[in-house]
């Protein structure tokens, strides 16, 4: 059986990994380096999240929405293989939902953070049903605080957002997420109407 040789380097001599790379890139022109960053956004969304968070990358409402889509989907995705474990899910992905929604609703578009709101908390709810302890609920319940906290004073009709209200709460395949605000909300909302 072969051993594998260890080097011996002496405390204090080691370089950073990444010192090659910054002699390379410091060589480079801003161009190339602005097409190396976005081909590498395009390849990993993981570095695609991060550069938009990082510069606060404000898109457009229709992008908003397919990417937070993508984002919830890749929030909520676990293997059915572990179903009643506590599984890995992409924390990251739960922020920039997070970010988008709250995009939304300061860009004046209520009606789309809503709708996105219900896919999360269907798909959302659904991953907690299947987890062990259900880690992720309170980054499901943090993502949707920041439409929640905003409904009050958007230009949609009490009654709408009541409706809303009542589609959240009956889309919550376990019944505990966010519930007493959306219950408060909707009491508010229906006052209103009636």
């Amino acid at each position: 059986m072969s051993k594998r040789k260890t080097s011996r380097i002496a405390p204090g001599t080691r370089s950073e990994p990444t010192s090659q790379l910054r002699t390379k890139l410091s060589r480079r022109t801003k161009a190339e380096l602005v097409d190396t960053l976005l081909e590498l956004a395009r390849a990993n969304l993981g570095i695609l999240r991060q550069l938009n968070a990082r510069f606060d990358v404000a898109a457009a409402p229709d992008e908003l929405v397919v990417a937070t889509r993508r984002a919830i989907g890749d929030a909520t995705d676990f293997d059915e293989r572990d179903i009643n474990r506590n599984f890995d899910y992409d924390y990251e992905a739960y922020e920039e939902v997070k970010r988008n929604l709250g995009l939304l609703m300061e860009l004046g578009h209520p009606k789309l953070a809503m709708e996105l709101s219900l896919e999360l908390m269907k798909e959302g709810s659904y991953q907690v049903e299947m987890s062990d302890e259900g880690m992720m609920r309170e980054e499901i319940e943090d993502c949707l605080s920041v439409v929640l906290k905003s409904l009050k004073q958007v230009d949609v009709p009490a009654k709408e957002l009541a409706a809303w209200c009542s589609n959240m709460l009956a889309s919550d395949c376990v019944g505990f997420i966010a519930t007493e605000p959306l219950q408060a909300l909707r009491a508010d909302f229906l006052a209103v109407v009636t």
